[in-house]
């Protein structure tokens, strides 16, 4: 695995990777970007070519849930007390004042929900750029527009009131056809952080359409993905990428690691997994099997027609947990502009123009 943090001293979110993954990410033209809430950071992973990786890390608050528009043209980041949308501008990103013809993709601030701290896990983007999270606190799937904090689109039938109690454990979410249609959770239970007391053994995926359990007894179940008419899921407590059959409620394992997995993201045969360091004085995580040897914080790299791990990447400092993992297709250098300084605000977006304002003296 190659080293790439600087001599001596390692330097800040310092990378280390098998030699396959530049190659793999500059053949997919695709880049990697990763929220860790721990760290504060949304990071982009992208191939400077077929052997070095660059990444650029960027400051938010508590950024959890990512969410990708089609193709890609669209970005929202769930943050402690907000939901930041953004907008793609190669216009911009060719001509960004601070590294000219650098990056292919500019993700600029366009909207701000203002949802209150709600603990969301998964975000995403469902019809007509309906924004849709899994509202941890309250123990429900929301609706994230202008009108009001959240807006209650799915609550588990054994959840008697929206309470911000995190009841359950909700956190996972998957779509289809446009509107959310699997949810994950840690229990099934009805009382404040019910889920502590058995979360390695009572996991669930709820059928969002039927109200009924698709499957249960899961160790800790995070970041559930439908590939064609297949359900996956990271089962975190047992550090294992499973296959659930739909019909029995059983999953197959597919890769089983040493490690705390947690966020997963597709691009063509590849899955990009997070892996988290396992916090040893967390009365949560020290009872996990594995709380020693999940040690490291990156991404695991799976050929999904053959289960078979195709590359890692490491993180030897600054970052230690990972919530999610996206793999953005047809970019191969993006960046993005927070709200917290105001460089956004130079940059300006019309239809069919861009402009970066002139500086004067």
């Amino acid at each position: 695995m190659q080293n790439h943090g600087s001599k001596g001293a390692l330097a800040p979110f310092a990378l280390r990777y098998t030699a396959q993954v530049p190659e793999l990410l500059f053949k997919l033209n695709c880049t990697l970007a990763i929220s860790t809430y721990q760290a504060g950071k949304l990071i982009f992973i992208s191939a400077k070519d077929e052997n070095y990786l660059v990444q650029l890390p960027r400051n938010f608050e508590k950024p959890m849930g990512i969410a990708l528009g089609d193709n890609g043209d669209k970005m929202a980041v769930a943050c402690k007390s907000q939901v930041l949308t953004f907008s793609n501008s190669p216009g911009l990103a060719l001509h960004y004042p601070k590294s000219p013809n650098t990056y292919d993709a500019l993700y600029m601030p366009r909207a701000t929900y203002h949802t209150g701290p709600l603990d969301i896990h998964d975000l995403r983007y469902g019809n007509d750029g309906k924004l849709y999270a899994v509202n941890t606190l309250f123990s429900c799937l929301v609706e994230i527009d202008g009108d009001y904090n959240f807006k209650p689109y799915w609550t588990p039938p054994f959840i008697s009131q929206l309470v911000s109690e995190d009841r359950c454990h909700l956190n996972g979410m998957v779509m289809q056809n446009g509107k959310p249609k699997y949810a994950t959770a840690f229990n099934q239970g009805n009382t404040a952080q019910s889920w502590r007391e058995t979360l390695t053994t009572s996991g669930v995926i709820y059928d969002v359409e039927t109200n009924e359990v698709l499957a249960s007894g899961l160790p800790m179940p995070h970041s559930p993905m439908a590939v064609g008419d297949n359900l996956y899921v990271l089962l975190s407590a047992t550090g294992e990428l499973a296959r659930i059959d739909k019909d029995t409620g059983k999953y197959e394992v597919i890769v089983k690691t040493d490690k705390f997995l947690r966020g997963m993201s597709l691009c063509e045969d590849y899955l990009f997994i997070g892996m988290s360091k396992l916090r040893k004085n967390s009365s949560t995580f020290a009872k996990l099997p594995f709380a020693e040897t999940a040690n490291q914080a990156g991404i695991l790299i799976v050929h999904l027609p053959t289960g078979s791990i195709a590359g890692q990447i490491t993180y030897e400092t600054s970052v230690d947990e990972i919530y999610d993992v996206h793999a953005i297709p047809g970019v191969t250098r993006p960046n993005i502009l927070n709200t917290l300084t105001d460089d956004h605000y130079a940059g300006l977006m019309i239809p069919g123009s861009t402009y970066w304002a002139a500086k004067h003296d």
